[in-house]
């Protein structure tokens, strides 16, 4: 089934989809609603580009709602797609609790709504499907490459975390305590939020390392995100410190800038979240919408490490072009 082969999509597959290879059809002409977290991130503006690239390539007329990180808008846009009586909804939501009473009325209104690259707290017949990473996982990789990196020496890990509330935050958290729980030598002596953005991971980094005796007892970053880790090692320039070597460097996203950080031996390792949520969200919504075709409840995509080992220049420039 085409819906199967595409739960491992990665990154690299999207150069193509812009060439019209992808042409769909069963959604032609179809509205389509996207409540869209924000741009808090490079990640983030690419997702919202891919989605409006497949869009664009499956004829679907997309009602696009930026939130701006607040989850009082996309309740509101929700609303608003309701009452245009939409086909479907796309909901990237920005925290993890509250939405029962506002998909309800989704459901009511017989709109299937898909989630995209984040999860929520609530009954599972509130949404048809819900495309994102393992976010567990992301998180584990992570902590799996420290424990590997630091070899068994004594390892102080600082960690800036997501926006507080929200599924990646949480599951990114988990799946890196796991990693290295049972590695004794690793702890993580401090963790606050970066709410995702460069500049809050820079200026939370700045306080870690003033906590930290000036950075010296500090062994390794642990940021949810990319951006928020580029803000990061800014910081720890600024402090007279060398990023990549003084202190490790991992987060999550994959985004240009963080390849680019890799590159100059500023950044370790990245663990890639694809921008493309659209196409089997649109994949899924065809099937169902046209032959009551029930998806699978969660389409899982890629989670993949990359290193200084792995083309960083190259894996920079590939996806510049996606909106980041």
């Amino acid at each position: 089934m085409k819906l199967l082969n595409l739960l491992a999509l990665s990154v690299s597959a999207l150069t193509v989809m812009g060439s019209g290879a992808m042409a769909q059809s069963g959604l032609e002409g179809m509205t389509i609603g996207f409540s869209q977290i924000g741009s808090e991130s490079g990640w983030r503006a690419a997702e919202t580009s891919v989605t409006r690239q497949q869009a664009e390539e499956w004829g679907v007329n997309l009602q696009f709602s930026d939130a701006q990180q607040r989850q009082e808008n996309q309740i509101r846009a929700i609303r608003s797609f309701i009452a245009q009586d939409v086909d479907a909804i796309l909901l990237a939501p920005v925290v993890a609790t509250g939405w029962e009473e506002v998909l309800s009325e989704a459901k009511d209104a017989e709109i299937p709504v898909v989630l995209l690259d984040r999860g929520i707290e609530g009954p599972e017949d509130l949404y048809l499907t819900s495309v994102a990473s393992d976010q567990v996982l992301e998180g584990r990789v992570a902590g799996e490459w420290l424990v590997d990196a630091v070899a068994g020496e004594d390892c102080r890990v600082v960690e800036l975390q997501g926006t507080v509330g929200s599924s990646p935050a949480i599951n990114r958290k988990q799946g890196f305590e796991e990693a290295i729980a049972g590695a004794d030598n690793i702890e993580i002596v401090r963790s606050q939020t970066g709410d995702f953005t460069r500049a809050q991971g820079k200026q939370v980094m700045e306080g870690f390392l003033r906590a930290e005796n000036g950075g010296a007892d500090i062994c390794a970053l642990y940021a949810h995100n990319d951006d928020m880790a580029v803000g990061a090692i800014q910081a720890i320039s600024e402090a007279g410190l060398t990023p990549g070597e003084d202190i490790l460097v991992v987060s999550i996203d994959a985004v240009p800038d963080i390849f680019t950080a890799i590159a100059a031996g500023e950044a370790n390792a990245t663990v890639e979240l694809t921008p493309n949520m659209a196409g089997p969200a649109f994949e899924a919504l065809a099937a169902y919408l046209n032959d009551g075709v029930e998806p699978e409840k969660f389409i899982i995509t890629e989670s993949r490490l990359y290193t200084a080992e792995d083309d960083p220049e190259g894996e920079a420039e590939r996806r510049r072009g996606l909106g980041y």
